[in-house]
């Protein structure tokens, strides 16, 4: 938390091709060492591979699998007398949105094999279809969650 004045959120352009935000912040995350350029084709080789996969438009399958990974609730630890709860929080939007794309490229880098473009791609159908690593971690975090809900009342 800055002590001064609140930190300004910058505005992401939409990308080039889709003229989509979520698809610019994706290329962003995927995006290593300054490289946008690679990070952009890895990211539409992807989304071109989703649109065979599934004969229709690709940045909606994008949208239907961060949605279904997209957590509603969180646990942070709280220091309460020497104690340190788990205590369950609902997750703000853009921060959700952020664990999504997140979890996402982080599960389809962990993938084996293929090229990178070839495993987005598997990871967001298996997303939009509400199977794979990436939402196994999202019903894992809401587990985890329901199980700490008896320190709901640390909250802050």
């Amino acid at each position: 938390m800055p002590r001064r004045a609140r930190a300004t959120k910058r505005e992401i352009p939409p990308d080039s091709r889709y003229r989509n935000v979520t698809v610019a912040r994706l290329i962003n995350r995927v995006m290593t060492r300054g490289k946008k350029s690679t990070a952009e084709r890895i990211v539409y080789e992807a989304l071109n591979i989703v649109a065979e996969q599934v004969k229709g438009d690709p940045v909606a399958t994008l949208e239907q699998a961060i949605k279904n990974a997209t957590p509603l609730l969180e646990v942070k630890p709280r220091r309460v007398g020497g104690a340190t709860y788990q205590v369950p929080i609902e997750v703000r939007t853009g921060r959700g949105l952020a664990l999504a794309i997140r979890w996402l490229i982080r599960a389809a880098r962990a993938r084996g094999g293929k090229s990178m473009a070839e495993k987005l791609a598997a990871e967001v159908l298996d997303a939009a279809q509400r199977q794979g690593a990436t939402v196994k971690k999202r019903d894992d975090t809401h587990r985890m969650a329901e199980a700490n809900r008896a320190f709901v009342h640390y909250r802050w």
